[in-house]
């Protein structure tokens, strides 16, 4: 076999580390030991229903339920346990927290150390793996706070609680007909494809960049009487399309595999929206500021993007708890500020009266 002229991931990361001289080498392995963790969950993906491990984890008579109040997939306990595993040992690490469990993971005693934290979701869209739909990992590298690497210090919950400016880096894995990786280091977005037959993440994709203007949207239209008003005008402008106040024609698109819909628009542009609504009062929103929102919000910023919550910048909300939810909006700049400005705008108030109707002599 003739070796690829493409970089590997540990030739890119060495290429990084060089504008830090003073760097350890502890966040390239901390970053080679995640990714030895997605190739590994993206073996188990691949099997299938041939690998046994498909379908709802059991509790007993009935389905497991995870401190999200969701039903656990296999296929996620399985994933959750290869990220721990992978990470615990290599003494980068002063502790993980995960979408599927409840308090931080301290590092074991037996192992050292270290000055980063690691947030993940393991297998994000694992609801649709029995349909074939592309599912993945998220992550989100965070340093730790002074202290927290030193023997014997109890990991707290406030230590995760950082804001997603704060993030060292961020990045997903993609299991679909390739298997992706996706990384920012906060020097722009690479995209390595897994070659199955050196088991390396070769850099296929080495400056990322969502265009500015889109034609594509995502959201689920099935909550579309929950929305708030400015997200209901953004989408009624959508449709209306060419003869509307846009003037060209969406389309819309909805997967339901939140890596999947960001890898989309990270390739080829658009917007998703996961807003506020009044579906259920007690959560503002639906994505997991921490295991989601963030380090999309960072993926898809250093690619020139926009994330936002529609009315903030995501990056700059301070986490209050670890499962703490948000809306979420983000992916082409110009559409993502509109929106933004949507929500700035004060709500019309509706009348009945055939004056102030849509088509009335008040039209804009």
């Amino acid at each position: 076999m003739i070796l690829s002229q493409r970089p590997t991931l540990t030739q890119y990361l060495i290429d990084q580390r060089r504008r830090f001289p003073q760097a350890s080498g502890d966040f390239n392995a901390l970053i080679l030991d995640v990714a030895l963790a997605c190739k590994a969950i993206a073996q188990a993906v691949a099997w299938g229903e041939l690998g046994g491990v498909l379908g709802r984890q059991r509790d007993g008579a009935a389905d497991a339920i995870n401190v999200q109040g969701e039903a656990q997939m296999r296929l996620d306990v399985l994933s959750n346990e290869v990220f721990l595993r992978q990470n615990e040992w290599g003494g980068q690490l002063a502790g993980m927290a995960s979408e599927e469990m409840e308090q931080p993971y301290p590092i074991p005693q037996q192992y050292p150390r270290g000055k980063y934290l690691l947030v993940f979701d393991p297998l994000d869209g694992s609801s649709n793996i029995d349909v074939n739909v592309s599912v993945g990992s998220i992550f989100s590298v965070l340093r730790a706070p002074e202290g927290a690497q030193q023997p014997g210090r109890e990991l707290r919950e406030t230590d995760f609680l950082q804001s997603g400016d704060r993030q060292v880096a961020a990045g997903y894995a993609i299991y679909g007909p390739a298997t992706m990786l996706i990384l920012t280091v906060g020097n722009g977005v690479a995209g390595f494809t897994l070659d199955p037959g050196l088991g390396e993440f070769m850099l296929t994709h080495p400056d990322i960049q969502v265009p500015c203007d889109t034609r594509e949207f995502a959201i689920n239209a099935s909550n579309s009487r929950f929305w708030e008003a400015p997200v209901k005008r953004y989408v009624d402008e959508c449709l209306a399309g060419r003869e509307g106040p846009r003037d060209k024609d969406f389309n819309m698109r909805w997967i339901a595999s939140m890596v999947a819909e960001a890898h989309r628009i990270l390739m080829r542009g658009g917007v998703f929206l996961y807003p506020r609504d009044s579906k259920d009062a007690a959560r503002p929103g639906r994505l997991r500021l921490l295991y989601e929102a963030n380090p999309i919000g960072f993926i898809i910023e250093q690619a020139g993007g926009r994330v936002s919550t529609g009315r903030q910048n995501v990056l700059e909300v301070q986490p209050d708890s670890l499962h703490q939810r948000i809306p979420l909006v983000f992916g082409s700049r110009n559409e993502v500020e509109r929106i933004e400005r949507y929500h700035a705008e004060p709500v019309a108030r509706e009348f009945e009266a055939p004056l102030f109707a849509e088509r009335s002599l008040f039209r804009a």
